[in-house]
C-alpha cells in the first residue's frame, strides 16, 4: 500500500456524507479505512444520488472509495465486543452519530481510550459534542443557515439559496480529517490520542472571512449579492456573442489595465471612475455593464484566447461535460477512471492536493456490502469460519 498515511488503521462507523467523507480523504492518502456498515442494508449513501442506473448511487463508489467494507451491528453486545476488538489495534475511530450515541453503546471515549491510549476518536455532529443544542439532530443544511453562509447565498431580491452540493457536511468533514492529522501529529510527541470534535455549523463558521469583525467592529451586516462580491470589480460572469458565460476577474489595477487593452478601450485605466480599486468598486454596475457590452460581441473561445494571451484571469463555467474534455484536467489526471463491475471505467474526481515524494490514489471504487467481512474478521482478528457464520445468524455481521 502506498499514501502518505499507509500506516495508519481507521474504523469508519458514521454514515450518509459528514463522516464518511472524512474517511474517503483519509483513505485517499493511503490509510486502511474499515468501514462497519448495518448487516441488512449499509450505509443509506448505496442508495443516494440523483441518477441510479442498474439500481445502484453513483455518489457511493466515490465516497467509499478505498474503504474496505465490513458488516457489524452497532445496536447489539456482540457487534459492540467487535468493535473493541478492531480498537485495540487501531489508530482512529471515526463516527457522526448523535453525542451520547456511542456511549449508550459502551462505546465513549473513556472505555476506548482504555483499550487502546493511542487511539484517536474523530466525531462529526451538527453542533459539537457540547453546549445546550449538541443533542439536536443536526442535517448539513441546518449547519450551513447557522454558521451563515445561507443567509449571504443567492440573489438580493430573493430567499437566501444553496449551494448545489452538501457543503456543510463536506467541510465538517475535511475539518475532522485536518483535526485527525493533528491529533497524529500530537499523539506522536505525547504518545496518546484525544477527541476530535468537528461540528458542521462551526467549519461552515470558519469559512465566513471578516463577517462577524465587520457587524460587530464596521455595524456593517453582509447580504446576499448575487455573482458578484460588493466593491470588488470587475469580478463577474459575461455574456458571449454564443450564448454562454465567461468568467472574467480583473479587480487588481495591473490587471484591469491589460483588460482594457484587450477591450480596445486603454483610455479606461486612466478614467477617474475605473482607475483604483476603490473606484471600480464604487461604479460596479455600470462597469460590470460596459464590459458585458463588449464580451457580448465576442464569441466565448476567441474572447478567452485573447484574455489568456493579455494575461487577465478568465475562464468559462464548467459542467461535468466539460470537465471530462479538459485539456488541463486530463494532462493533470484530475479526473480518474475506476473500475467498476457494473459501470465500467467510473470517472471520478482524483485525490487532492498533491503530495510529490507521497502521493495519494483511488485504488478502488466504494465495495460491495461486507465484501471484506472475511477478510478483516478472519485474518485481522482471527475468528474461525464456524465463528464468523455464527455471527451471521445471528445478524451481527
Amino acid at each position: 500500500m502506498t499514501g502518505a498515511l499507509s500506516d495508519i488503521r481507521v474504523i469508519e462507523t458514521g454514515t450518509l456524507l459528514a463522516g464518511p467523507f472524512c474517511g474517503q480523504l483519509l483513505g485517499d492518502f493511503g490509510a486502511e479505512v474499515i468501514k462497519l456498515e448495518d448487516p441488512g442494508k449499509g450505509d443509506p449513501m448505496r442508495q443516494w444520488g440523483r441518477e441510479k442506473p442498474h439500481g445502484q448511487s453513483l455518489w457511493w463508489p466515490v465516497v467509499a472509495r478505498n474503504k474496505k467494507s465490513v458488516t457489524c451491528n452497532l445496536r447489539v453486545r456482540e457487534g459492540q465486543d467487535l468493535v473493541r476488538r478492531l480498537v485495540a489495534d487501531a489508530d482512529v475511530l471515526l463516527e457522526n452519530f448523535r453525542p451520547g450515541t456511542l456511549e449508550r453503546w459502551g462505546l465513549g471515549w473513556d472505555e476506548l481510550s482504555a483499550i487502546n491510549p493511542r487511539l484517536i476518536l474523530v466525531r462529526v455532529t451538527g453542533y459539537g459534542q457540547t453546549g445546550p443544542y449538541a443533542p439536536r439532530a443536526g442535517f448539513g443544511s441546518i449547519g450551513e443557515a447557522m454558521g451563515g453562509i445561507r443567509y449571504v447565498t443567492g440573489e438580493p431580491d430573493r430567499p437566501p439559496s444553496r449551494s448545489g452540493i452538501s457543503l456543510g457536511d463536506s467541510l465538517a468533514a475535511t475539518y475532522a480529517a485536518y483535526g485527525t492529522l493533528a491529533a497524529l501529529h500530537a499523539r506522536e510527541r505525547t504518545g496518546r490520542g484525544q477527541v476530535v470534535d468537528s461540528a458542521i455549523y462551526e467549519a461552515v463558521l470558519a469559512m465566513m472571512e471578516s463577517l462577524l469583525p465587520e457587524w460587530a467592529v464596521a455595524g456593517y451586516q453582509r447580504e446576499r449579492t448575487g455573482a458578484v462580491l460588493p466593491n470588488v470589480a470587475p469580478s463577474n460572469a459575461y455574456p458571449t456573442a454564443d450564448g454562454t458565460e465567461v468568467l472574467i476577474a480583473a479587480n487588481q489595477d495591473t490587471v484591469f489595465g491589460r483588460l482594457c487593452e484587450v477591450m480596445g478601450m486603454p483610455e479606461l485605466a486612466a478614467d477617474p471612475r475605473y482607475a483604483t480599486h476603490g473606484a471600480r468598486g464604487a461604479h460596479q454596475t455600470e462597469l460590470d455593464e460596459l464590459i458585458a457590452a463588449w464580451t457580448r460581441t465576442q464569441p466565448a473561445d476567441k474572447l478567452l484566447a485573447a484574455l489568456h494571451e493579455a494575461g487577465v484571469p478568465a475562464g468559462g463555467v464548467y459542467t461535468a461535460k466539460d470537465m471530462l474534455a479538459d485539456p488541463h484536467i486530463a494532462a493533470r489526471e484530475a479526473i480518474v477512471r475506476v473500475p467498476h463491475p457494473d459501470f465500467g471505467e467510473l470517472p471520478m474526481q482524483n485525490v487532492a492536493p498533491r503530495l510529490s515524494a507521497d502521493p495519494g490514489a483511488v485504488r478502488w471504487a466504494g465495495p460491495a456490502l461486507g465484501q471484506h467481512n472475511d477478510e478483516v474478521y478472519g485474518t485481522l482478528l482471527g475468528l474461525s469460519e464456524t465463528e464468523r457464520a455464527q455471527l451471521r445468524e445471528r445478524g451481527v455481521i
